[in-house]
């Protein structure tokens, strides 16, 4: 089967100049001044920095499994290398197969998009506190990658439940009032691929968003560019280098944090001919809990959840936190 048979057909056939995004403000920084966290020695001081001036950082030393980090790539190649058809058939709840937007709630359903635009992109998303019910023992493809999802899905609650620690303790919030503030039930992967491009030079694999999470994990694991997040009204790339994990800010850390921490723009941009990969843990709030900040409305995330697929039916794109603040929109 030729590569291309494993794309979405919108993707065989889409114009590439419609899928094409030039953004006025796309000078690069060709650094990398992304701060380094090493996991192992914290350093509460240099967290806090990175988290109120960038909104996200490098992890160093996360005591993940290199091999688990390989393995689970080349299985997501092998599964995302199926046609189209296999892969619409072969997934169903609580791992459910997209393509074409990065907007999806932690349920798995993809929101409506007013925009025009198509993101570059494909993915499988997969909730991790209901991946014991994920029938796949008669498929050896679907119960190696159900095994290893598992598996780095423990390490990446470890990770968050840490990093949220730290950040608590930090912010001097106080951990028996904000530990309902991440819960590790709600966990959930994207493991995303962003075809290559016969003809043009760039497109956007993804557009421009703030996470909506507590936090995010991203792991890249190849050596394939393309994730920039946008700062002092510049893009910044970020180099891929394999071993380490970019964890970034989402909305609902920088509610919890009263904005003294960030929710960084982000985008992921793809290159001619050539694919991209990577894997993503995102973890929110319990369900229910209430998020109390004396810059926004009390919301629960179901509530923020619900504005923004309404905004994005209605208006194209996120509003995000500006809906909740007070004195805002």
């Amino acid at each position: 089967m030729s590569n291309l048979e494993s794309y979405p057909p919108v993707f065989r056939h889409q114009k590439l100049e419609e899928t094409q995004i030039y953004d006025p403000l796309d000078e690069e920084d060709s650094s990398d001044p992304i701060p380094v966290i090493d996991l192992h020695c914290m350093d509460l001081h240099k967290l806090g920095e990175a988290c109120r001036d960038w909104g996200l950082f490098r992890l160093v030393n996360h005591q993940v499994p290199l091999t688990l980090m390989s393995q689970l790539q080349e299985q997501a190649k092998k599964i995302f290398s199926l046609s189209f058809e296999s892969k619409q058939g072969l997934f169903t709840s609580p791992v459910s197969y997209f393509w074409g937007t990065p907007a999806l709630t932690p349920s798995g359903t993809a929101l409506s998009r007013g925009s025009k635009y198509i993101n570059w992109v494909e993915g499988f998303n997969v909730l991790l506190s209901q991946l014991s019910q994920f029938q796949a023992d008669e498929d050896p493809m679907r119960h190696s990658f159900r095994a290893l999802l598992e598996e780095y899905g423990r390490h990446m609650g470890r990770l968050a439940r840490a990093l949220f620690e730290a950040m608590v303790k930090n912010l001097k919030l106080g951990w028996e009032t904000s530990k309902s503030n991440l819960s590790e039930s709600t966990g959930l992967v994207r493991v995303y691929r962003y075809p290559s491009l016969p003809k043009a030079t760039e497109a956007i694999g993804m557009e421009m968003h703030t996470d909506s999470s507590v936090l995010s994990i991203l792991n890249a694991p190849d050596k394939v560019g393309g994730l920039e997040f946008f700062k002092d009204d510049k893009w910044f790339r970020v180099k891929p280098i394999p071993g380490t994990m970019i964890v970034n800010l989402g909305d609902m850390m920088q509610a919890i944090s009263n904005d003294e921490y960030m929710s960084p723009n982000h985008r992921v941009k793809v290159k001619k001919e050539v694919e991209r990969f990577s894997i993503c843990y995102f973890v929110f709030p319990e369900k229910g809990n209430v998020i109390r900040s004396s810059n926004y409305k009390p919301f629960t995330y179901s509530d923020f959840q619900e504005q923004v697929q309404s905004d994005i039916k209605t208006l194209g794109y996120k509003v995000g936190l500006r809906r909740f603040r007070i004195n805002g929109d």
